[in-house]
């Protein structure tokens, strides 16, 4: 009843609101943007693992699955699916009509089921796409991951071009466990293991599909190079105008399969700009549709200082798909890149000066940096993100990980922040570390972008922290810069003490987070390419690592009975924390004016989805807070 009486009121908001704001319009070419860090860099949607491009290329590819607007699945390529024998074998059906087009929307060739088999071939075949999305598929597919060693070993001893000549109707592919009937559009998936979260997989770019006549046309290294004008799109937009580092501008396909059951905007542009401030100064000039806030012209808004007008119209956006952890580095290297910083590795593979930073970082007025007006609706105590997995019952997974760490979430207190037990621990670690020779205070080398003045700024806003919460006597945070590649100027040489990244899920299920963090583990990636956790040869910090790969290997494996797995990997979680081997920090929260009901949007903390411009509600004028109120209020009561 509760409920109702809530979908009710919010009803009877709209139907004002529509009243006031009826000299609005339908917004029908969306003008939107991308700061020029996250330009593009790859039209080849199987050989991307970066949201840059992936926000992009969703929209132009349409995969078997997507998600609607609350984030659960929802058919797309696929008019069915269904799993015959409880989660092993999964048989897609696909939709009739469906064609390939290029950038002009002229049909090249039909959307068949076997193109299935050469988009997951071309990911499987290390000569061809390296091992970008492969592990997925190795991991869940049977005969996957005999598959790429296949081509791997074949690449290295009879070299590429042998291997790149191999395709999804060869003798070793067929033991891949992939069946395409063309003729009954059908796709047939058997897996190693019963994986009822395994649909999920299926929105994401790894079980794309890829045509063969477009191989046979381009030829393999023409396709690992392909552009946007000599590609081949069955998504809802093609691309009609690119100009790199400064605008895309994605066109409705006028031979889309769907364009009956699909609402889309007949034009999307992409500006690139330079920063938050630009992109408020073109949303000003009614130049874009939307714009998100840097702190201070959010503040200037909101404290009546600058722009006060837009005050009604201050909407705070949904979280996005990223948990943010702040990430320990355990073998670093002195500012050479090559000396073994013997001062820091014994530090931070000391048990009791993590658990220090654990519960001594007060991150509030780093929150701030994102969300002025509401700091706390950052925080994150959790490495999963929420929304990823859910119980039976429909309890978040990430709420089993906070009672096994005895933490509740608040948005007016910070609730791990522990002064008393910080200190604690401070003390414990410098006196077992003066024991090993560490010297004090402890330097923090913290690495960002020489160009960037936000960067800095909030570096500044960190270096305090760490000071008010650490004490100068115990560590310093120490800002350095990059030029302008982090991974070749900082990762590879192991320059850094830590890293503030964000992290989001590929599919439903935990071993996303969890997997890029087990010890000796090539397969996983914060492992190997910024803790280096395997490289630290401490017998405490190698006995916690073990402990917490031993519980994520227990979880991995109960695959029949999903509440017991997470349940399971919420323990293996916990350990993880416990250990404090990473430190959770944030969600990205914070505001914008905006034009566009983003309640309406795809919307899902998993896969790539998220950025497709279809049935979305947008008007002319910017929406109030109080339109968007009820907006938020009629979607809960949903």
């Amino acid at each position: 009843m509760k409920k109702l009486l809530s979908l009710v009121l919010a009803l009877a908001m709209l139907a004002t609101l529509a009243v006031t704001g009826a000299s609005a319009e339908e917004l029908k070419n969306l003008n939107t943007y991308e700061t020029k860090a996250r330009e593009l860099e790859t039209w080849n949607i199987h050989y991307s693992q970066a949201a840059a491009d992936l926000n992009v290329l969703c929209n132009l590819y349409d995969g078997l699955l997507t998600n609607d607007n609350h984030g659960n699945l929802k058919l797309n390529a696929a008019k069915s699916y269904e799993s015959p024998d409880g989660g092993k074998t999964w048989i897609f059906t696909l939709n009739e009509g469906m064609t390939w087009f290029n950038k002009d929307g002229e049909v090249q060739a039909d959307v068949k089921a076997s193109d299935w088999a050469t988009g997951l071939e071309w990911v499987l075949n290390y000569a061809k796409n390296d091992s970008y999305n492969a592990s997925m598929p190795m991991e869940m597919i049977a005969g996957a991951a005999e598959y790429y060693e296949y081509t791997k070993a074949l690449t290295e001893s009879d070299g590429a071009d042998a291997v790149k000549a191999l395709d999804a109707t060869g003798e070793e592919f067929a033991k891949v466990g992939i069946v395409c009937d063309d003729e009954a559009g059908t796709i047939t998936y058997t897996l190693v293991d019963a994986l009822p979260y395994f649909p999920s997989v299926a929105t994401y770019n790894c079980l794309y599909p890829l045509s063969a006549e477009l191989i046979e046309e381009l030829g393999v290294d023409g396709y690992r190079d392909v552009t946007w004008e000599d590609m081949w799109y069955n998504g809802a937009y093609t691309v009609t105008y690119f100009e790199n580092q400064n605008q895309k501008v994605l066109t409705k396909s006028p031979n889309y399969w769907n364009d009956a059951n699909c609402k889309r905007f007949d034009t999307v542009t992409i500006k690139m700009v330079d920063s938050a401030s630009v992109a408020f100064q073109l949303f000003k000039n009614g130049e874009i549709d939307h714009v998100s806030l840097d702190q201070a012209t959010l503040q200037g808004i909101y404290g009546g200082t600058s722009d006060a007008e837009y005050k009604p119209n201050l909407v705070q956006a949904r979280p996005t798909k990223y948990s943010y952890q702040i990430h320990l580095v355990y073998s670093k290297n002195l500012e050479d890149g090559e000396t073994p910083d013997e001062n820091w590795n014994k530090a931070i593979a000391n048990e009791n000066f993590r658990k220090s930073l654990y519960y001594g970082l007060d991150l509030t007025n780093y929150f701030a940096r994102t969300n002025a007006i509401n700091p706390l609706s950052c925080q994150n105590f959790c490495y999963t993100g929420n929304g990823v997995a859910f119980t039976s019952d429909g309890t978040d997974y990430t709420k089993l990980v906070l009672k096994e760490l005895g933490l509740e979430y608040s948005d007016e207190t910070y609730n791990r922040l522990n002064k008393d037990l910080a200190a604690e621990y401070k003390a414990k670690a410098m006196e077992e570390l003066a024991a090993k020779g560490v010297t004090f205070p402890v330097t923090v080398d913290y690495y960002i972008a020489g160009s960037s003045d936000v960067a800095a700024q909030t570096a500044k806003v960190l270096e305090n922290i760490f000071s008010e919460c650490m004490g100068d006597d115990y560590m310093v945070l120490k800002t350095n810069t990059y030029i302008s590649s982090l991974a070749n100027e900082v990762r590879k040489p192991r320059k850094a003490s830590i890293y503030i990244n964000g992290w989001g899920a590929d599919f439903a299920d935990p071993i996303n987070f969890l997997g890029q963090e087990t010890y000796n583990d090539t397969a996983a990636y914060y492992s190997n390419a910024y803790s280096n956790c395997n490289d630290n040869d401490d017998p405490d910090l190698i006995a916690a690592y073990q402990e917490f790969t031993n519980l994520v290997t227990e979880a991995k494996a109960i695959t029949n009975d999903l509440d017991a797995r997470y349940a399971a990997f919420a323990k293996a979680e916990a350990c993880f924390l416990n250990h404090a081997l990473v430190i959770p920090c944030s969600y990205e929260v914070g505001w914008e004016l905006t034009k566009i009901n983003n309640y309406t949007k795809v919307y899902s903390m998993y896969g790539m989805q998220s950025y497709r411009y279809v049935d979305w509600q947008a008007q002319t004028e910017p929406y109030t807070t109080e339109e968007v109120d009820a907006f938020a209020a009629a979607y809960a009561a949903e």
